[in-house]
């Protein structure tokens, strides 16, 4: 047993609803074109060689940071990169000022990888009305946004709401392309569960570019795999059992934020005379806590307490004792 190279139907389907909405017009008129994919980086893998294929001449807007990954595949498909602007470093929020530099200055038809929610590794998510501004200024230089959803759900707990940046792209008429990924949401990262897909401009070129995508796959990995997309097929097809994945979707969401709330409550109880707005302003599974590399290394080094040494922090249980050696070391060598 075993899919064809485009996927399981029955998964995309699925997959759709959840990206595009239950009645999205695009799905109901075939102007999507979509194909099951090896979770998230195999979708981006995907679209970066269609865009090289078909755009050679072409190139990709990053934001920095991102997750380090995505420099690898556009570089592996050959896919010259350039930077836009994304965070500042003094708020520990988004500079959308120079975002939106970036998107102006950048010429007109370029390509753009935008994380769709719960943005990796800042965990700095662009406001509803700073998306609709972006969204405005991408229409004005006819840019193309790219969408990598990896944490759907995983952000405010509600995947419609999560959704929220793709959904004002539809709605100003962009054409778009979007990578999803149920290696969070659904615990399926051994799985390689995920879906690329591309809005056209009518069902004749949705065939037409689902055609060459199935393509591209046939010589990289033949087909995906079946048991992951089984999963997601049945799960989201049963109202049932729907019901109750949004429901832990939900229940993951919130201890992650209550995570967050804790931890700048814990940092505030102890005297911290800082500002730790930024640790709740923040979204998702993880946190720019704003620690330069020479405090990561000290807490591992001195408390045997580990992190990314750009300051990325995940959330853990022993909050306190955490906050504790976090506030000791800051101490000793403030946040810049």
């Amino acid at each position: 047993e075993y899919l064809p190279m485009g996927g399981s139907i029955h998964m995309i389907e699925e997959s759709l609803k959840l990206a595009y909405g239950e009645d999205s017009e695009f799905i109901k008129d075939k102007r999507i074109a979509a194909v099951q994919a090896l979770s998230g980086t195999g979708a981006c893998r995907l679209f970066a060689d269609f865009q090289k294929r078909f755009l050679p001449d072409s190139q990709i807007y990053i934001p920095t940071p991102t997750w380090s990954n995505h420099h690898n595949i556009w570089r592996d498909a050959q896919v010259p990169q350039r930077t836009f602007s994304y965070y500042h470093p003094e708020s520990r929020g988004l500079d959308f000022a120079g975002l939106m530099d970036d998107i102006k200055n950048a010429p007109n038809g370029s390509f753009f990888l935008l994380h769709a929610c719960a943005h990796n590794p800042t965990g700095v998510d662009p406001t509803e009305e700073q998306w609709r501004e972006i969204s405005y200024q991408f229409k004005l230089k006819n840019h193309f946004p790219f969408f990598d959803m990896a944490y759907q759900g995983f952000a405010s707990g509600d995947p419609e709401r999560d959704a929220k940046a793709i959904r004002i792209f539809l709605e100003d008429g962009h054409q778009i392309g979007c990578a999803q990924s149920y290696a969070k949401n659904m615990g399926l990262y051994g799985q390689r569960a995920g879906c690329l897909s591309i809005l056209c401009e009518d069902e004749m070129q949705a065939v037409a570019v689902k055609s060459q995508l199935q393509q591209i796959a046939r010589p990289m990995y033949s087909n995906p795999p079946v048991h992951g997309a089984l999963v997601v097929s049945i799960i989201l097809s049963d109202p049932e059992l729907k019901n109750v994945w949004l429901g832990e979707v939900k229940g993951m969401a919130d201890r992650i934020i209550g995570m967050r709330k804790a931890l700048r409550e814990n940092l505030e109880k102890l005297g911290s005379p800082l500002s730790w707005e930024h640790v709740t302003n923040q979204i998702g599974m993880f946190c720019y806590s704003g620690m330069t590399p020479e405090q990561v290394d000290r807490l591992t080094s001195e408390y045997h307490i580990y992190m990314t040494r750009n300051g990325r922090i995940r959330y853990q249980q022993r909050l306190e004792l955490f906050s504790f050696f976090v506030l000791f070391i800051i101490s000793l060598a403030p946040l810049v």
